[in-house]
This record gives C-alpha cells, sequence and structure tokens, in this order.
C-alpha cells in the first residue's frame, strides 16, 4: 500500500528523475541576476560614483551580457558601456554570500558591499553581514563555484 507521504514524495521528486535520465535539459539561470531587469533595474555605477543604491531610469538603458541594465542618467550608462566589468556586479548580481555556498539567490538593492574596486550583491542585509565576515574568503569561494552553479 502507497502512503500518503510516499506518493507526494513521488510526484515531487519525479521531474527532476525524469530529467536526469532522459535528453531533456534543465534551464539553466542566466547569468545575469533580472528581476526583471539586471539587479532589480538599479544603478550599478552608482554604487561607485554615489556610494548607495539609485534606481535606474527606463530612459537609459543598456543591453548588456543578456540583460537590459537601467541606469540613473546617460552618463552613468555611457560610463558603463566603455567598461561594463568594472562596474559590473560580481556573480552576475546573485548573492555573494550565497555563491560562497554553492547556491543562487536574489539580492536586495541595500545589500551591497564594494571591495577591491568590485560590487557586490547580497539577498539581504543579514546575508550581507555573515559575507562581511570573511570577504577574501568568501570571494574564493564564491568564484570556485561560479558559473557552475547556474546550472
Amino acid at each position: 500500500m502507497i502512503t500518503r507521504r510516499a506518493a507526494l514524495g513521488f510526484i515531487a521528486t519525479a521531474p527532476v528523475a525524469y530529467a536526469l535520465t532522459s535528453n531533456v535539459a534543465l534551464a539553466a539561470e542566466p547569468e545575469v541576476f533580472q528581476n526583471p531587469t539586471a539587479i532589480n533595474g538599479y544603478d550599478p555605477v552608482a554604487y561607485f560614483t554615489e556610494g548607495k543604491p539609485v534606481e535606474g531610469s527606463g530612459a537609459n538603458v543598456v543591453e548588456w551580457n543578456g540583460a537590459n541594465w537601467h541606469f540613473a542618467t546617460a552618463r552613468n550608462a555611457a560610463k558603463f558601456l566603455q567598461n561594463p566589468e568594472a562596474y559590473a556586479p560580481v556573480f552576475g548580481g546573485y548573492c555573494a554570500y550565497a555563491a560562497s555556498k554553492g547556491s543562487l539567490a536574489p539580492t536586495v538593492p541595500g545589500a551591497w558591499t564594494i571591495h577591491d574596486n568590485k560590487l557586490y550583491l547580497n539577498f539581504s542585509l543579514r546575508a550581507q553581514q555573515l559575507w562581511r565576515e570573511d570577504i577574501p574568503g568568501n570571494i574564493e569561494k564564491g568564484l570556485a563555484n561560479w558559473p557552475g552553479i547556474l546550472g
């Protein structure tokens, strides 16, 4: 006799088991965290120039690395286009702490750090606090996991 728990367990794991044993590919996450725009529509350049999160504008949009990036000003958009790698957050804007743990998590604009002239975002202020306890070690772990954690 199959119990309700066993039936629910089978239903929950069947799609994963099917994907692992078939030619069906599970979709990988995009390289850039999008919700629906890169880094929640916030201006990555502003973190460096204004020292705080600034919401971007639909009037200043740049397509880069498969995502639409919004900027507060045309000047910030132009700076980004000159050197996107200098301003784009590490780990594609996914949570830096989660990346150090081998996972992906979305981010919030207010949980951010600039370390060695690179932007890192976090899932929450608590995740940011944990990440800041060992920034170099967490960066090393995150880079070892990246981009394999995208799926």
